[in-house]
């Protein structure tokens, strides 16, 4: 059985000298092997197949029975790993905290523990009659963060 410990230098000769790096590497039960990669400007189809050409020249399917996909990170699926949060800095965000709280906001700051949001929300203010739009700025821990995703809008 193919091991990750046999996959992950693999990848990570792969990667290094380019600013893609690893999103997730599973390996199941049935040695069906996912592989999932991005970079700050996203991950070609061409780069996906190379990746998936090198591992499987290491291994003899003769010897070794496996599956393998190698992908890029999906727009649509919450991050994995701290990179993401750099590479969506600026942009928009919906964030689930482990309160059940969402947020739909701007992902202002990020480090290693903590993320800052930017987000506008209605609120009453002392001497209007009316609630007023007021930006936030409000900081989380990762550890506080159940899921982040970014949002995909399509131009009109």
């Amino acid at each position: 059985m193919i091991t990750i410990q046999d996959i992950q230098p693999i990848v990570e000769r792969y990667i290094a000298d380019t600013d893609m790096f690893l999103v997730q590497l599973k390996i199941s039960a049935d040695n069906v092997i996912d592989i999932m990669i991005d970079s700050p400007n996203g991950v070609s189809l061409d780069k996906c197949v190379e990746l998936s050409r090198a591992i499987n020249e290491t291994f003899d399917r003769d010897v070794e029975d496996f599956e393998l996909t190698v992908s890029s990170a999906g727009l649509d699926q919450p991050f994995r790993v701290f990179q993401q949060y750099l590479k969506n800095l600026g942009k928009e965000v919906e964030v689930v905290l482990k309160s059940g709280k969402k947020l739909k906001a701007i992902l202002a700051e990020a480090t290693p523990d903590t993320i800052t949001l930017t987000y506008d929300v209605l609120e009453k203010v002392e001497g209007k009659k009316r609630k007023q739009l007021i930006t936030k700025t409000e900081s989380y821990t990762l550890t506080d963060v159940k899921s982040t995703k970014p949002i995909i809008k399509w131009k009109d």
